[in-house]
């Protein structure tokens, strides 16, 4: 299995500002433009390195839709086959991402991601070829953000001068990222607290975070919750765009307005960073 095929290049994307206090981590600058693609690089290529992942098998997962959009990029580049487990109810940009990478999709019910898993599940025990990342369960996805994406955060800080940083503000999916950071920020004693966005009703339509239960992060490890409404968070991303230029996604546009939240409510903290999770075109029927 050849390496150099998948993504070259994951991680090491920009920190930008947002205001004099609040700096973002671009993830639309990734290969398939999310977040997700660190993940899926740091799990896939850990397991061809075990012999877990060969030439006939078949890569799948259960999934909102990014880590879904950059397995099926990484099936594409490795030429392997490609299943995604996804509620019905997501967007249909990501469907047809995933389609143009040759994934095939099979539909759950609208917002249970508990059945996508139970489904993936169901199909990898039945099936010798299958090989699935478990991303909702799976302590390599904290490990990766752990070792990967809190040291680039940290470094970036440093690099651009930018004070102290006082908090780090993310929505939780799987749960792997916010975990992950929260776990180096406390292997390194740094002074940072860790707030997670939460959606505020259930059922929401912040697609990529809440996804159901806990998952790999705990609110209870957390110093901090932001709550933040559905069409608030659309409505920010919006403005975003026509503010900056940039398009990005309904989860960036609740990662922003916590962190505005943040801002607030902790005027003496210095450095508030979050993350723009993934790239707005896939939400454009739903803007």
């Amino acid at each position: 299995m050849d390496l150099h095929a998948m993504h070259a290049i994951t991680g090491k994307t920009p920190l930008i500002r947002i205001t004099q206090r609040i700096y973002a981590k671009l993830e639309t600058y990734s290969p398939t433009g999310s977040v997700k693609d660190r993940l899926v690089n740091y799990l896939v290529k850990k397991a061809i390195e075990r012999g877990e992942i060969k030439k006939n098998t078949v890569l799948c997962e259960a999934t909102s839709g990014n880590t879904g959009i950059s397995l099926s990029s990484i099936a594409a580049n490795l030429g392997l086959e490609c299943k995604i487990f996804m509620p019905s109810n997501m967007s249909e940009e990501r469907r047809s991402m995933m389609k143009a990478y040759g994934a095939n999709i099979i539909n759950t019910p609208p917002s249970d991601f508990e059945k996508a898993i139970e489904m993936r599940d169901a199909y990898v025990n039945s099936t010798k070829n299958a090989w699935t990342p478990r991303q909702f369960s799976n302590e390599e996805n904290i490990k990766c953000h752990q070792i990967l994406t809190g040291p680039e955060i940290l470094n970036d800080t440093r690099v651009h001068n930018l004070g102290e940083w006082s908090a780090f503000v993310h929505g939780a999916g799987t749960g792997g990222t916010i975990e992950g950071i929260r776990r180096y920020i406390s292997e390194k004693k740094l002074p940072t607290s860790v707030c997670m966005v939460i959606p505020e009703e259930s059922p929401h339509g912040i697609q990529g975070i809440g996804d159901g239960r806990d998952f790999l992060a705990k609110k209870q490890d957390m110093d901090a919750i932001e709550h933040i409404k559905t069409n608030d968070a659309i409505e920010r991303a919006k403005k975003f765009c026509k503010e900056k230029g940039i398009l990005v996604g309904i989860s960036s546009g609740a990662n922003l307005l916590a962190a505005e939240k943040y801002a607030k409510n902790n005027p003496g903290d210095n450095l508030i960073v979050t993350m723009l999770c993934d790239r707005g075109e896939r939400y454009l029927s739903i803007y």
